[in-house]
């Protein structure tokens, strides 16, 4: 992975925490990072090029005013007022190259000093083995702050450890051992054809991921929520929320689009397309 820094920017030494997505059903972490990103008028500091990312290119994704910027699949942001840097992932993994783009990921975020890696995701709703909506939508967690994946912090905000984490099981073994490069790519490949109920969760990009960053060293959180596929920008919000308790940061302080609160990206006008031409009826 490569890191290319736009002229005149810099890396700030404030920004120890990372936020990125893990790529899921229905984008929900994309969403959530693209609504953090506009929310805390990160400024983009440069892109990371990645061979095991699948290529793209888009219109800028916040600003109305085309200024003749690119979107590309791995954006680098950073808000020195809210103390985070942001990657922004917007193209799939190559199929099989999950564990190598972990790896990179948290090469990258060891060598820029990261302290702290929170990683926003979703899960299927159809996993989800014990419903439970008395409270609202439910934000789930795992943290490497302790061996069962528990963390203090996230029990005090009300959130659920994820209790399908068990780091005896087999996938999450063997994904521990590649993020380790104690054994080859090849070697988890002799599982692929046994994967059973339980294999759901660790075979998903937040679990290797998380494995990755865990190996390095690295503090991190993933912040889980269940959804299904439709309209996820409710999800978002949720998830982006999660995410500003964790570090101590307050929505209603950002300078939202109508006068505070959240900004919403303006990308997100065109989720579902543009709206029709009514001068054709």
């Amino acid at each position: 992975m490569e890191f290319n820094l736009e002229e005149g920017k810099h890396l700030y030494d404030e920004c120890s925490t990372l936020i990125l997505p893990a790529l899921s059903i229905g984008n929900v972490g994309q969403l959530a990072v693209d609504l953090l990103i506009a929310s805390t008028n990160a400024e983009r500091i440069g892109c990371l090029d990645d061979p095991n990312v699948l290529p793209c290119v888009g219109n800028d994704a916040y600003i109305p005013t085309p200024q003749g910027d690119l979107a590309l699949p791995l954006e680098a942001y950073e808000s020195p007022s809210s103390a985070l840097t942001l990657i922004q992932q917007r193209s799939p993994v190559v199929k099989g190259r999950m564990i190598e783009y972990a790896k990179n990921l948290a090469d990258f975020a060891a060598a820029c000093g990261k302290k702290h890696v929170i990683i926003l995701s979703s899960l299927d709703f159809g996993r989800w083995q014990t419903i439970d909506m008395s409270s609202g939508q439910q934000i789930y967690y795992l943290s490497n702050t302790t061996v069962d994946g528990a963390d203090d912090q996230c029990e005090k905000l009300g959130w659920k450890r994820m209790k399908e984490y068990d780091p005896n099981q087999k996938l999450w073994k063997y994904l521990n051992t590649l993020a380790e490069g104690s054994v080859s790519q090849d070697d988890i490949s002799l599982l692929e054809d046994d994967l059973g109920e339980e294999d759901y969760y660790p075979s998903l990009p937040f679990a290797a991921m998380f494995s990755c960053f865990k190996a390095k060293g690295l503090k991190v959180t993933c912040l889980l929520c269940y959804c299904s596929e439709g309209d996820n920008i409710p999800d978002a919000f949720h998830l982006a929320e999660a995410a500003c308790n964790l570090v101590g940061l307050r929505p209603d302080t950002f300078k939202g689009n109508e006068g505070g609160g959240w900004v919403i990206p303006f990308s997100w006008q065109s989720v579902y397309g543009p709206p029709p031409d009514m001068s054709l009826f």
